[in-house]
């Protein structure tokens, strides 16, 4: 399974999972149509599947138009599926979904948004986890609770150390100001940066991270318990 990072809207990412033997190609949270088509065409791709973290117009909004170009099935969460537009397939939390070479377990992930999900694949180890976990930081709490978001960064900080995580933003820069600001001795941290503006510089994507570089150097995930998680998230807020 071949990966495709695309940059939509101003820092969104949309991504293309392509079984590179058949061309049979998934994407998942396309805010915009016209990249995502760009791609497919330049690629000579055929688009099986519209995967969606969650309702926000900025991973939905190339949907409907794809759906009907491609006639792609639309995927979503079973208790999120009046707000995903266009959907086709409803999953559960903890249910494995399974199409020839693609296969992923879902996770519901509240927080953010109270329906948000998060497709692990872990044949690759990668988990694309939209607005809960960003690469050194993590998703506002919109609809769900602060108690919620840290049970849900919980729950991902037990897959495989070396997973690889695809977010939903290119955030990571303004994220490690926040993370300097309160873990200035922090050596992996400040190695990272570095990273980070080389490869913004090149007009590269800072991502993927991975769980291990994010537990050394995401302060939210290395937030002991809800109450230092929650006074961080609020001053991040504020940031």
């Amino acid at each position: 399974m071949k990966i495709e990072i695309i940059k939509c809207l101003e820092d969104n990412f949309s991504y293309l999972l392509i079984d590179e033997l058949t061309k049979s190609t998934i994407v998942i949270d396309p805010s915009e149509a016209k990249p995502i088509i760009n791609k497919i065409e330049s690629l000579n791709l055929k688009l099986k599947f519209i995967m969606n973290t969650h309702h926000h117009y900025d991973h939905v909004g190339g949907n409907k138009e794809l759906k009907k170009l491609y006639n792609a099935k639309v995927i979503g969460f079973d208790e999120d599926k009046h707000r995903i537009p266009e959907i086709d397939i409803s999953l559960k939390n903890d249910e494995t979904w399974k199409d020839g070479i693609f296969e992923a377990k879902v996770f519901h992930v509240p927080g953010h948004t109270l329906g948000h999900i998060c497709f692990y694949f872990f044949k690759e180890n990668a988990l694309f986890s939209g607005d809960t976990l960003f690469s050194l930081g993590c998703g506002r709490v919109f609809e769900g609770t602060n108690e919620q978001m840290f049970s849900s960064l919980q729950l991902l900080k037990n897959l495989p150390i070396e997973t690889k995580i695809y977010c939903g933003h290119e955030y990571t820069l303004k994220n490690s100001n926040f993370c300097l600001k309160h873990d200035p001795e922090n050596k992996a941290l400040i190695s990272k940066i570095g990273f980070i503006k080389n490869q913004l510089a090149k007009g590269h994507p800072t991502i993927p991270s991975t769980l291990e570089e994010e537990l050394q150097t995401n302060i939210f995930l290395r937030s002991k318990n809800v109450e230092n998680f929650s006074k961080l998230r609020d001053l991040k807020d504020n940031f």
